[in-house]
Formats: C-alpha cells, sequence, structure tokens
C-alpha cells in the first residue's frame, strides 16, 4: 500500500476512528477517504485538514511515518510531488509540520485567573482546542481576538498563542489582565521601574482609537507573551 494510505489506516486504527470519521473531519465524502486510501494522492488543502484530524506532520501523512522525508522520484530520477495539482511553475512552498499537542483556546476570564491557577488548562478546559509543536511549555493556551483594538495587524477571529513562561520584551505582544480578572491583548512597551523596583510598563493598542494603559496607573499583570499567531485569509 502507497505511503498515504498506510498512514491514514495506521492512524486511524490508532485513534479508534473510522474513515467515515475522518470523511466527516475533513468535509468530504467517504468516496474521497477511500480514493486517498487507494492512489495515495490528495490535494494540498486536504491533507493539512486529515493530517490536522489524525494528529500528525503533513510530511509524515504524505511520507509515512518513521521514513525518510524525502520526495519519491519517478523513473527518471525527478522529485515526483505526492499531492494532487502539483505543477513545475515556481515551487516555492512545502508542506508544514503541524503540531501534534494539543492545547485549550480559553477565555478572557479564564486567562485572568491563569497567574492563580496551580495546575494549567488541559486541552478540553478551553472552548475550542488548537495543535501546537512541543517547543512551548505545559501552561501554553490560546486566546481569540475580539474587538477592533489590534487593528490592522489582528482581526478579530485571529488565534494567538501565549506561552506564559516567557518574559515579555519591548515591542511584543502580550495578554495581561487588569483589576476585574479579564485579560486583553496588547503591544508591551516598558518604561523604567518604579522606587520599589517593579517595573513600569504600558499596554499599547495598535487602533489609535483606543488609549494606552499604564501599570503604574492602573491594575495590571503580565500573563504571558505571544508566541505565535494565526490568522484566517478570508473569514467566510
Amino acid at each position: 500500500m502507497n505511503a498515504l494510505g498506510q498512514t491514514i489506516k495506521s492512524r486511524l486504527s490508532a485513534l479508534r476512528k473510522t474513515q467515515g470519521w475522518l470523511a466527516e473531519r475533513a468535509d468530504v465524502s467517504h468516496n474521497a477517504v477511500s480514493k486517498w486510501i487507494k492512489t495515495g494522492k490528495i490535494s494540498r488543502e486536504n491533507a493539512v485538514l486529515v493530517a490536522q484530524a489524525l494528529s500528525c506532520s503533513v510530511d509524515d501523512l504524505l511520507l509515512g511515518e518513521g521514513e525518510d522525508l524525502i520526495p519519491t522520484r519517478s523513473a527518471e530520477g525527478q522529485p515526483r510531488s505526492l499531492l494532487e495539482n502539483e505543477n513545475e511553475f515556481d515551487q516555492n512552498v512545502k508542506p508544514a509540520p503541524l503540531g501534534t499537542r494539543a492545547i485549550p483556546v480559553i477565555s478572557a476570564i479564564q486567562a485572568g485567573a491563569m497567574r492563580e491557577i496551580t495546575m494549567p488548562y488541559a486541552a478540553g478546559a478551553g472552548y475550542a482546542t488548537i495543535y501546537v509543536d512541543d517547543t512551548y511549555s505545559q501552561w501554553a493556551f490560546g486566546l481569540e481576538i475580539e474587538g477592533d483594538s489590534m487593528l490592522p495587524k489582528f482581526e478579530p477571529g485571529d488565534i494567538v498563542i501565549i506561552e506564559p513562561e516567557w518574559t515579555p520584551r519591548p515591542g511584543e505582544y502580550v495578554a495581561a489582565k487588569n483589576g476585574k480578572q479579564e485579560a486583553t491583548f496588547k503591544k508591551y512597551r516598558q518604561r523604567g521601574t518604579d522606587a520599589a523596583g517593579n517595573d513600569i510598563f504600558e499596554l499599547v493598542p495598535l487602533n489609535e482609537n483606543y488609549p494606552i494603559v499604564r501599570s503604574d496607573e492602573t491594575p495590571l499583570a503580565i500573563i504571558g507573551v505571544m508566541a505565535e499567531y494565526r490568522q484566517k485569509a478570508r473569514k467566510r
């Protein structure tokens, strides 16, 4: 059996899921899944969806888990793509490995309580789950952007991954909480220290219609630093 078909079958078996479940997750017909398994061909868009559903990287999906990550070759010795509808024009992209570790996307209230809890939120503790790689700490979580205070860079619906173990640097984006135990997401700007040696910082919105907030004027505490963000090219 081809590498794609073998990986799909083995991952479904390990997850105790059916081909019908995979078809539903990828929003395709059952026949489409059968075709992938039989032919070893899949579109780039579907490869990403299937890899995410099966908790593996696109490389592992296309080339087989545990195999050397090199492209197969044609009889003429030329690299041959494993994706459907590929051509030789401007091949300036490659399959990106997806994370296999699930983290929760949590609410602003949950994030505001982050510094007081003793155990990290499990993936099922949020209202959604996303996958990241293993470089982040067990405390990492996702936040969904709301409102327009961070336009034009961050739009409503974008997801930012927050790493509470990092110390913010000037110019980075952070999640912080106010006195109401609610989280906000802003740009971090350091403004020196107070008489007690505590850092004074500002939370800066990118939309100039919103005010800058200072830690020496408003109760603020940094929750974590943005490690990455995920933005949809089109909301619908």
